[in-house]
């Protein structure tokens, strides 16, 4: 059980928030080509450790053990 745990997905990005963003910024949807070639810069942009440390730093005291 705790294996699949593991496996679980706490936050993703689909084509959907991709073309949300893109609509609000350029007023349009991007084709699946352009959504191709953005993809390894979405990725390189999202500061995954600093977003995961927050989250705990703002819900836990550094004396308070998570469980």
């Amino acid at each position: 059980m705790e294996k699949d745990l593991n496996k679980k997905i706490i936050y993703s990005i689909n084509i959907e928030d991709v073309q949300t963003v893109a609509q609000q910024e350029i007023e349009r949807n991007l084709t699946l080509d352009e959504i191709s070639k953005l993809e390894d810069s979405i990725t390189e942009n999202i500061d995954w450790y600093g977003a995961i440390a927050d989250a705990i730093n703002n819900n836990y005291d550094i004396d308070q053990s998570i469980s």
